[in-house]
């Protein structure tokens, strides 16, 4: 299929509206055989339940072109089964995880056009997400659901090189013990947003959110798990019941295990330890791997000996080898690669 004529290499991270998207609906405890449609629009009942209390969950992953000319995606299988977590959690009926992984796969398939060349720097976002949508006015769950997927290509994260972030200690708890925060939930973002802002407005790129009981361990950012590498090269990443299940942090730690030969603890990280690590990194869809520079914790300095101009040679490493797997250019573990 022919590329559309888009200027790939200088997309933003952005949304642009595809041709088509996948669409299911649960009615009468039961979802129906989905199907695609060109309608991006949504209609919702003024009282819909996700308008009235935020019943709503994503997840995100990619579509990539591959050295060899092939369009694939990347362990969609890990992102059903966290959305099928995410459902029962906020009582919502579960996509089927079979039917996640076939409703993703169609809708790249019928956007093909848009998925960006190899070697652009681009890729194609997939955005697969439910909501409730029949009328609520009691503190209760809905009744009916829609579960959707849309694309877009987007550019990549990092403009003009990868360069270090400085990240500030918040002042702000991301999610409580038992809390939702170990979910993929709307919930959970729309209650960072202020946090980030205030980051921003200070002058910072990012948060490191501490664990609210105790705020004495390093738990996330708003939007991604932190990987620390020791000074003899050990990579450390936080666990905690409140911290999201990156995908991308969990496929780093196999490469570092089972690809490169590296020692790894995930376990609890004390914000103390920070100021004794080589390289800090925030692992997510959007960039794989984003090297922190330096943390600020209310004025005072904790800087990172990989500096603020480049990733350290751990966290390299660690992201040459799986974006390497994700374009093909590396063997994949298997079941990992998913070809269009």
């Amino acid at each position: 299929m022919e590329k559309k004529n888009i200027d790939w290499e200088n997309l933003g991270f952005s949304y642009m509206e595809t041709e088509k998207r996948y669409v299911s609906h649960f009615k009468d405890g039961a979802w129906d055989e989905g199907a695609l449609t060109g309608d991006a629009t949504v209609a919702l009942n003024e009282c819909a339940g996700v308008l009235q209390y935020a019943q709503t969950i994503f997840e995100g992953l990619k579509a990539y072109t591959t050295e060899d000319g092939r369009t694939v995606t990347f362990r969609p299988d890990l992102n059903a089964a966290r959305m099928a977590d995410s459902a029962v959690r906020l009582e919502m009926p579960v996509f089927p995880e079979k039917r996640f992984v076939e409703a993703v796969v169609q809708t790249v398939a019928a956007n093909r056009a848009y998925v960006p060349p190899f070697g652009s720097g681009a890729t194609l976002y997939i955005r697969p997400y439910m909501f409730g949508t029949n009328p609520v006015i009691g503190v209760k769950p809905a009744d009916e659901f829609q579960f959707r997927v849309f694309t877009t290509p987007v550019g990549p994260y990092f403009k003009g090189g990868v360069k270090p972030l400085t990240i500030c200690v918040s002042d702000f708890d991301r999610a409580a013990p038992h809390g939702t925060g170990h979910i993929k939930a709307g919930l959970n973002y729309a209650m960072s947003l202020y946090a980030i802002q205030t980051a921003h407005r200070n002058g910072f790129d990012e948060n490191m959110y501490l664990d609210a009981a105790t705020r004495t361990k390093v738990e996330e950012t708003g939007g991604a798990n932190f990987l620390f590498v020791t000074k003899d090269g050990k990579v450390v990443t936080p666990k905690s019941d409140s911290i999201l299940p990156s995908i991308t942090r969990r496929s780093l730690v196999y490469v570092a295990k089972e690809c490169l030969g590296m020692e790894v603890e995930e376990r609890e990280v004390l914000f103390e330890e920070v100021k004794d690590f080589a390289e800090c990194g925030l692992c997510g869809t959007a960039a794989v791997i984003s090297p922190v520079g330096k943390v600020v914790d209310h004025g005072k300095e904790i800087c990172f000996p990989s500096g603020m101009s480049d990733m350290g040679p751990v966290t390299k490493r660690l992201y040459e080898t799986l974006t390497g797997i994700q374009m093909g250019k590396l063997e994949a573990p298997e079941g990992w690669i998913v070809e269009i």
